[in-house]
């Protein structure tokens, strides 16, 4: 009966330390990851925009459903093996630069995504800025020790590079 008890008390001595941890680390984030192509900043922009098209090229993604949004704006749901997400298009100048954001607020996290195209001969460099929110301290601890602010960033442009039929993304 006693060593039930033991493990009882230390996950509860772990959880409680996760979460006071998690509670004491930044509610906001900013991450940022570069990608150079030898594509024109219009090529990207077509990937980048052609939301109907992202199953085709994103891994886990299983399918997208544009949502009906009463202020114009575009938005649309993602959905995964792990869950949906709904985000809409918050700023574009094509195409060199767009913004997206989660449209979802039930979520544990929020944020925004600006993608930065910057042309040089021969191609352009994608950039994307994540302005993160996350409002569970235990999914604080496991972005900022475990997987990391830039995961998503990288799983990302990885399929982006491709798609496009380039390298692994650089720094």
């Amino acid at each position: 009966m006693r060593r039930p008890l033991i493990a009882l008390a230390a996950v509860v001595v772990t959880g409680a330390t996760v979460f006071a941890l998690g509670r004491c680390l930044p509610l906001k984030h900013t991450a940022r990851r570069s990608l150079e192509v030898h594509r024109p900043p219009e090529a990207v922009w077509d990937a980048l925009t052609d939301i109907d098209g992202y199953p085709r090229w994103r891994p886990g993604l299983t399918r997208v459903e544009r949502l009906a949004d009463e202020r114009g704006r575009i938005r649309w749901r993602e959905y995964e093996g792990h869950g949906d997400v709904a985000y809409e298009l918050v700023d574009a100048t094509p195409p060199l630069r767009l913004v997206t954001a989660i449209a979802d607020p039930r979520l544990p996290f929020g944020g925004s995504w600006t993608y930065e195209l910057t042309p040089w001969p021969g191609g352009c460099t994608v950039t994307i800025v994540e302005r993160g929110e996350i409002r569970s301290p235990l999914f604080r601890v496991v972005a900022r020790f475990v997987t990391g602010y830039t995961a998503q960033l990288e799983r990302y442009l990885t399929a982006l590079a491709a798609h496009l039929g380039e390298g692994a993304p650089g720094e």
